[in-house]
């Protein structure tokens, strides 16, 4: 069984949400969403929704995480995943995806060092020498029956709550008698996405329809389903419905190897259309250019990072210490301080200032559901000291405790517990990424895990050498030497320039199938830029090597921490040193 997501909605006015099936068929169907935006531009940012996949033999579970307006109406915060079998539902942990997220993200920097100079080594060609004692170093961005009325309608297969969702999964041979029941229970839903539900009742699925659970400040956390199957496969069908232009996709997989989009290509970019000394922030372009060229033609991925996932912290992701237990039966006024003590909080005075530290983002949203702050008193006041305002206490949201300590074993202590030890069981870790426009999504992305391609660093370093002339040379990753005048903006190369690389079709046993290869035309273009804007008087090789007249002597240090200390000037003209040139 394949199984689908995308994230977009049926339903929503100005949140996202998810649509996920799973499909048995060739990828021809798979599925999609609607958007009301997509999400957010990503210049090696992680805006936008998130979806991780973890291997696990003949089972494949999916992680969603949801993003939520909190200004929205909750009640009309809604979804639904054709399923062509019944998952199983679980809570799904923030902070994994903040670790996973942050792990492997897309880091473009530069590493920069001066050299150093005689006075008379300034102003060879008429520019300014670099400034004398400026510090440089490797900064970067880091690049979701019954139809209630008692008419005849959809049968109810599973009906349940999963922290803050209540699911209700039905199953229909009729597309008029669901959408009668999204009508009836609040669920909206655009006409154009009518044919395609009729093509996934005709494949036999099932839909599960989520809800926010009625509160005043719902606590919205990731949703995990587990399924039967070997192959994920990301639904983008239906999302053209709806769908933004150059749409973000960023899908990650847990498993033992490295994954690969199936029938999607694979593109490694050309890293001369990146723009070094702004750290990437041209990336998204650069991205959705190269899955737009020829080969990929709007439909391939970019391998971001793959390789171990030791890169990906396990710090807040659950502890020993978080006790659900103890809350049952437990005063209100002992709460805080049973929480302290479990190290998932902590308060303290800060010279005058009461502070307190939640270390779990759902923490504050079950307190204000169970123990909500009185009426004009500062939160941080009342966490550290809940006895001085006992009698204003919400005795009936506490209760017993038994709610809370409820909510807290299966948000944040069962949550926390699963996603650490499926981290701690899955070796390899792939995170890729795409752009996708509408008229691009006829086919939905699968992948598969293989043994046969190596691993792709998320770090991304440049060295730059700032010459005594003012001009500079950049040595990229690959090893390609770039000319700079005047150390100024990145070149803007000819429109012959490709965006690509490299467009492959991977594959699971074997190298991968080159569909496309540009090296050749990079490193003519780029040989004629250099060779164009070098001064007269630098008779070295194309990188500017030691030829004579090429520069100067060059003394620089590197702190190993990407940061490179310039030496350039500090002092050495001052004192009348001089060094003969190479």
């Amino acid at each position: 069984m394949r199984f689908s997501l995308g994230l977009s909605s049926l339903v929503l006015p100005a949140a996202a949400a998810a649509l996920l099936w799973t499909h048995a068929t060739p990828a021809s169907a798979c599925g999609g969403t609607f958007c009301d935006a997509g999400p957010q531009g990503m210049p090696v940012d992680q805006t936008g929704e998130n979806i991780l996949f973890a291997f696990d033999g003949s089972a494949v579970e999916v992680h969603i995480q949801i993003a939520y307006d909190p200004n929205t109406d909750a009640s009309k915060f809604s979804w639904v995943i054709p399923v062509q079998s019944l998952p199983e539902f679980y809570v799904g942990s923030e902070i994994l995806f903040d670790n996973v997220l942050n792990g492997t993200r897309p880091f473009y920097g530069v590493n920069s060092t001066n050299e150093i100079c005689s006075l008379d080594d300034n102003n060879q060609n008429g520019s300014g020498a670099p400034d004398a004692g400026g510090t440089s170093g490797a900064t970067g961005s880091a690049s979701d029956g019954d139809t209630g009325g008692g008419n005849p309608g959809p049968s109810v297969v599973y009906q349940g709550t999963v922290g803050a969702f209540d699911i209700t999964v039905l199953s229909s041979g009729s597309t008029q008698e669901l959408l009668d029941w999204f009508d009836a229970n609040g669920y909206g839903y655009d006409d154009a996405a009518i044919p395609i539900i009729d093509s996934y009742l005709a494949e036999n699925n099932l839909f599960a329809a989520f809800k926010l659970v009625p509160a005043e400040k719902p606590v919205v956390h990731p949703v995990v389903l587990r399924y039967e199957g070997v192959e994920p496969c990301v639904p983008i069908r239906l999302t053209q419905v709806a769908a933004v232009e150059d749409m973000d996709i960023r899908v990650f997989f847990l498993g033992g190897a490295r994954a690969i989009p199936t029938n999607y290509r694979h593109v490694l970019i050309n890293p001369l259309m990146i723009d070094w000394p702004n750290f990437a922030a041209n990336y998204k372009e650069v991205i959705t250019a190269a899955v737009d060229a020829f080969a990929a033609e709007g439909n391939a991925f970019v391998t971001e990072y793959a390789g171990t996932s030791s890169v990906i912290s396990q710090n807040g992701i659950y502890n020993d210490a978080w006790n659900s237990d103890a809350f049952v039966g437990l005063p209100a006024v002992d709460v805080v301080n049973n929480l302290i003590g479990q190290g998932i909080m902590d308060c303290w005075d800060n010279y005058g200032d009461l502070v307190c530290e939640l270390r779990h983002p759902l923490l504050q949203g079950l307190l204000d559901e169970f123990l909500p702050v009185p009426q004009g008193i500062a939160p941080f006041d009342f966490y550290n000291c809940e006895s001085c305002f006992e009698a204003m206490i919400d005795l009936d949201a506490w209760g017993d405790g038994s709610a809370f300590a409820a909510a807290y074993e299966e948000r944040i202590v069962g949550a926390g517990k699963r996603a650490l030890s499926l981290l701690q069981s899955k070796p390899y870790v792939t995170r890729m990424y795409t752009t996708i426009s509408p008229h691009e999504m006829g086919e939905d992305p699968i992948f598969a895990e293989t043994s046969s391609l190596g691993d792709i660093p998320s770090q991304n370093i440049a060295q730059r050498l700032i010459r005594c002339d003012g001009h500079a040379e950049y040595t990229l990753p690959d090893g390609r030497e770039v000319f700079v005048p005047d150390n100024g903006p990145w070149p803007v190369f000819p429109d012959e320039m490709p965006y690509e690389e490299e467009t492959q079709q991977a594959m699971v046993v074997g190298a991968p199938q080159v569909l496309n290869n540009n090296t050749e035309t990079i490193d003519r273009l780029l040989l004629e830029w250099n060779t164009a804007n070098r001064p007269s008087y630098d008779t070295g090789a194309e990188s500017g090597g030691d030829g004579e007249g090429a520069g100067c002597g060059c003394v620089s240090t590197d702190s190993g921490g990407g940061l490179a200390l310039s030496l350039g000037l500090l002092g050495f003209a001052g004192l009348g040193l001089r060094r003969r040139r190479r």
